[in-house]
């Protein structure tokens, strides 16, 4: 077998830090359809037929990984039928006559040199090999044309001829990368290869780079296309999955790269995976990428440099330069990554022609494109940057300005704005008085459209501005309103600390200067931003937002302070406090025809309605507030509402409550644009909440696959922006479903994630809910002690006094311990007093609580009356499609039954509980997942009973005695009544019962119908 090490030769660049070496990707992203056809391809070129294959796209796009994946990993690069032989071109060897050939033929192993055929022709080209074979002598040179031929000939004998190498083993794979540096002969014998490949077991694969293609490798491509020679393979730059991909293996992450941090990858790198592996490298290698407590973390990524390699080829191209064109080229890239024509003449003073003479040379470089007549790019955000960075720092400031004074200009003439490129230009040309006003202006236009990450840019350019002026402290109450317009931004995107930062400056510089009004919003934003880390601290910052308030004489401020910290003690388990509140800012903001208030009251009146069980006031005010922000046009509050109201239908932590009947798909569909529209403003805590709420929705309803798609949305989301709530919420929803799905123990690892989280915010409402579905866990897994305990941490009021429905579910898993261990007396009572406390239940019922009254009843050896329980239970969730719960009942019932010797209802119910179960299942794209539902469900159901054979073949023979299958059998064989009660020896008024009772059975209403089961079911042939 030949070594696939010795015949393959790839390149690979060295490193002098093992750190910078490291940043490789160890995946091929994306390519899925790339390689998959590479692979066909080569592999059909065993047969005699075989190939040319095509493979451009531009530097640093992949073609040599692609090639070597596929080496690596298909069969030719380990069985001895194919020979792998491979010659690079090089930039150097442009004008060197068989260059990639020379370059190959010193790879190939001596042993199998000596057997071609016309060697002491190729020795000539390599006279370093000669050495090897010192009994060829090398052939003398001929004329110019004869020593083309017979070189032609001897290249073409060692590769495709019938004693060539290729030949010896069976068949060859050629390569030939970077055509784009190679010499014209070898073009033309590669013409050759090409022609001759269609009727040899050779595959010659040819790489070359699509944005650099000459005159020479354009004929030959050109020719290759007319005579139908090649098939071909071009790469395009990586979409950003691909990208994240490639991010996660370098850096062994199984977390989501952070959304802005893949988008100023992509955004610098455009998707080329050489870029990508290059600017993450450099980052490394200065610091902007480090390990943290063992994670990979990073600074801001305006911080971002160029990479060494990127700089240096650069430079190496502008060398190459003329002068009108080099200056173009400087002066473009201080402009940005797109420039108008007339914008950079009037900055050069170059005249129309010396213009267009630059940028056709700028655009033959392949550094700039044209986009219309007026505007031009270039090709790589990165050669921009690469360009910038050869100017000199007071360069680039007198450039700026001048741009700046031209577009000032422009404007005044146009009055077209253009603040942010305003802002940009006058802020890197050191004007700092118009950079401040032309970046407060740009950010407050990005905040009014939803743009956050461009706000921050410009509003932190505004505050740099600022502090750059002589006297900034003149500028104090500016800066206030801008570090806290940077901060509202900053808590969009879920930047915590940044966003904390900034409230707090802001609210520093509010006392200062005595600005009631800027300290009360600041001291509620803070509170409000608390509320996702330590709830504690929020009570404090609202409290004192409330106290300020209350000193404004400003009715509409204290209507939102009251909502706010009416939400907070909603939070705190005090929901009577909250609707207090939250009635008295609604009539505030009514009294003063303010819909934006009404609406954000309305919304936290529904959610502090559906926390107490009230779902069917909880909708109307959801309804409400939805319909006003439609009108409003508030996309982040009308966000927050559809995901609350996605819960409508249900959700986990309410199914001891009953609740209209809202469809799976009507919640899926609210939560669905909750989504969106949290996506479209960039609001990442807003995504994270929404996605979290549907899945609490679409868990409960048994639409697993969804719930958990959802839920691990909201908690990558949430572990980017490390927020703990949405992150327990998450936590919750992945565990309740594998607590749904019988897998306990992984339910048990979520469950005490979320947990934990909610001790480390102290949300008293949330931690609660965690510790609840924890104590169920436990307690299905026999940890029974462990259960208790959990609970026994919870304030334990009476059900009478419980006010949320945590506090109803907890109780609720309190009568499940009871049950476990067997004292159902006190489990019994405990839900009878839970119905009682439950107004909604007066005339509804509690699939839940039905399910664990039915089952103390039980235990209690109270058949009736559990009976009718569970049997009202199971109508419960079916009405509401509660599938999780309705199977467990049905296996109740069915259990109940078979206690009470009635098999045959204990059957049905267990088979309809199987129906449901496997529904479930093959909803279920995680197959461990699947397998536990489906084993665990098994292992629920009672032993069968032993039966007799005679009953067997009952069961077996849908029901019908052995008599009545003998009987059968004879009326598909044609006999008359008479005739069969003749051969059984028995009266005719017999033989016609059990005909009567064998169609009853089956259902069937003539004797032909029994006449053909009988000729299916028991094989009787007429």
């Amino acid at each position: 077998m030949l070594n696939p090490s010795i015949y393959y030769h790839c390149p690979i660049s060295s490193s002098t830090s093992p750190l910078a070496s490291a940043i490789l990707s160890p995946i091929l992203a994306g390519r899925v359809d790339e390689l998959a056809a590479l692979r066909r391809w080569i592999e059909g070129a065993r047969d005699e037929a075989g190939v040319t294959i095509l493979i451009s796209g531009e530097a640093g796009i992949g073609k040599s990984r692609l090639l070597r994946e596929c080496i690596q990993m298909s069969d030719f690069s380990k069985k001895s039928d194919m020979l792998v032989l491979q010659g690079n071109c090089y930039e150097q060897d442009r004008a060197l006559p068989f260059a990639p050939f020379v370059d190959l033929l010193r790879r190939i192993d001596i042993g199998l040199l000596g057997e071609v055929p016309h060697l002491d022709q190729l020795l000539k080209l390599a006279p370093d090999l000669a050495a090897q074979f010192p009994d060829i002598q090398p052939a003398p040179i001929a004329e110019p044309e004869q020593e083309k031929h017979n070189l032609f000939r001897a290249w073409m004998s060692l590769l495709s001829g019938p004693k060539g190498l290729g030949r010896l083993l069976g068949s060859l794979l050629l390569i030939i990368e970077d055509l784009h540096w190679c010499d014209d002969v070898s073009l033309e014998l590669l013409l050759q290869l090409a022609r001759a490949a269609v009727s040899q077991p050779l595959a010659l694969v040819l790489t070359y780079r699509s944005d650099e293609v000459n005159a020479s490798l354009s004929r030959l491509l050109a020719q290759i296309d007319r005579e139908r020679l090649a098939r071909e393979i071009t790469l395009k730059p990586l979409p950003a999955p691909d990208v994240e991909s490639m991010m996660r293996g370098i850096f062994q992450q199984t977390n989501p790269i952070s959304r802005d941090f893949l988008e100023t990858i992509c955004a610098r790198t455009e998707g080329n995976p050489f870029f990508v592996e290059e600017v993450l490298r450099t980052m490394v290698e200065s610091g902007d990428i480090f390990q943290f407590n063992g994670r990979w973390t990073r600074r801001q990524t305006s911080e971002l440099h160029v990479p060494r390699t990127v700089r240096v080829a650069m430079s190496q191209r502008v060398e190459r330069l003329n002068a009108g064109a080099r200056q173009a080229l400087l002066t473009a890239a201080v402009i940005g990554q797109r420039f108008n024509a007339a914008l950079l003449q009037s900055l050069t003073g170059m005249d129309e022609r010396q213009l267009n003479a630059g940028l056709h040379e700028l655009m033959d470089a392949q550094l700039v494109v044209e986009n219309t007549a007026d505007e031009f790019a270039f090709r790589h955000a990165l050669t921009r940057e690469a360009t910038y960075a050869m100017l000199l720092k007071r360069e680039r400031r007198e450039l700026h300005r001048a741009v700046g004074e031209v577009l000032e200009a422009e404007c005044a003439q146009t009055l077209i704005e253009r603040d942010a490129e305003l802002s940009y230009h006058l802020f890197e040309g050191e004007a700092w008085v118009k950079a401040m006003t032309y970046a407060h202006r740009a950010g407050e236009k990005a905040q009014a459209v939803f743009a956050p990450r461009e706000a921050i840019v410009h509003f932190s350019r505004a505050i740099e501005a600022a502090q750059k002026l002589p006297s900034p402290e003149e500028e104090w109450q500016r800066m206030g309103s801008l570090h806290r317009a940077r901060a509202q931004a900053y808590e969009t995107l879920g930047e915590f600390d940044r966003a904390r930062s900034d409230f707090e400056t802001a609210l520093t510089q509010a006392q200062s200067t005595l600005d009631n009004r800027a300290e009360w919003e600041n001291l509620f934003s803070l509170g409000f931003l608390w509320t996702s880390r330590d709830m504690q601290t929020a009570g404090d910052y609202l409290d004192r937002a409330l106290t300020k308030a209350r000193t404004l004489d400003q009715p509409a401020t204290l209507a939102a302070s009251l909502n706010r910290v009416g939400n907070w003690r909603l939070n705190m388990e005090q929901s009577d406090a909250a609707l207090t509140l939250h009635r008295e800012a609604l009539s505030i903001f009514v009294t003063l025809s303010d819909e934006a208030g009404q609406a954000l009251t309305n919304d936290l009146l529904g959610i502090a309605n559906m926390l107490r069980g009230d779902f069917i006031a909880s909708v109307q005010y959801h309804d409400t507030a939805i319909a006003l922000f439609r009108k409003l046009n508030q996309p982040m509050n009308l966000s927050s509402t559809l995901g609350t109201a996605a819960l409508r239908g249900g959700c986990y932590q309410s199914d001891v409550c009953t609740f209209p009947q809202a469809s799976a798909d009507e919640c899926w569909q609210l939560g669905s644009e909750a989504i969106q529209l949290a996506k479209e403003i960039e609001w990442r805590g807003g995504e994270a909440n929404a996605n979290a709420f549907l899945a609490l929705a679409m868990g409960s309803r048994g639409a697993y696959a969804r719930s958990l798609i959802c839920a691990r949305d909201a908690l990558d989301i949430a572990l980017d922006i490390d927020n703990p709530v949405w992150g327990g919420v998450a936590n919750i929803c992945m565990g309740k479903t594998h607590h749904d799905c019988l897998s306990f123990e992984m339910a048990r690892v979520h469950l005490a994630d979320a947990v934990a989280a909610g001790r480390r915010v102290g949300a008293a409402e949330f931690l609660r809910m965690g510790i609840s579905f924890l104590a169920s866990t436990l307690i299905a897994l026999g940890k029974l002690d462990q259960a208790r305990n959990l609970l026994d941490e919870l304030p334990n009021r009476a059900p009478a006094e419980a006010q949320t429905t945590s506090q109803h579910l907890a109780h609720a898993v309190r009568a499940e311990l009871l049950l476990a261990e067997r004292n159902a007396q006190d489990a019994l009572a405990l839900v009878e007093a839970m119905r009682a406390a439950l107004p909604h239940l007066q005339s509804n019922t509690s699939a839940r609580l039905g399910l664990l009254r039915g089952e103390a009843l039980v235990m209690l050896n109270r058949p009736i009356e559990a009976e009718q329980a569970l049997l009202a239970a199971a109508q419960a969730a079916a009405e509401q499609t509660l599938r999780p719960l309705e199977w467990r009942i049905h296996v109740a019932l069915g259990r109940l039954y078979r206690r009470l010797r009635r098999r045959d209802e204990a059957q049905a119910q267990f088979d309809s509980a199987r129906t449901i179960v496997c529904g479930l299942a093959d909803e279920l794209d995680d197959k461990a997942i699947r397998a536990a539902l489906l084993s665990g469900f098994d292992a629920m159901l009672p032993d069968a009973p032993t039966i007799t054979p005679l009953r067997a073949a009952k069961q077996a023979f849908d029901g019908l005695t052995a008599r009545e299958r003998e009987v059968a059998a004879l009326v598909a064989q044609g006999r008359t009544n008479k005739a069969i009660a003749e051969q059984l020896v028995v009266s005719e008024r017999t033989v016609e019962k059990h005909v009567e009772n064998a169609m009853g059975k089956l259902g069937f209403t003539s004797r032909s119908q029994l006449a053909v089961w009988a000729a299916e079911k028991l094989k009787i042939e007429n």
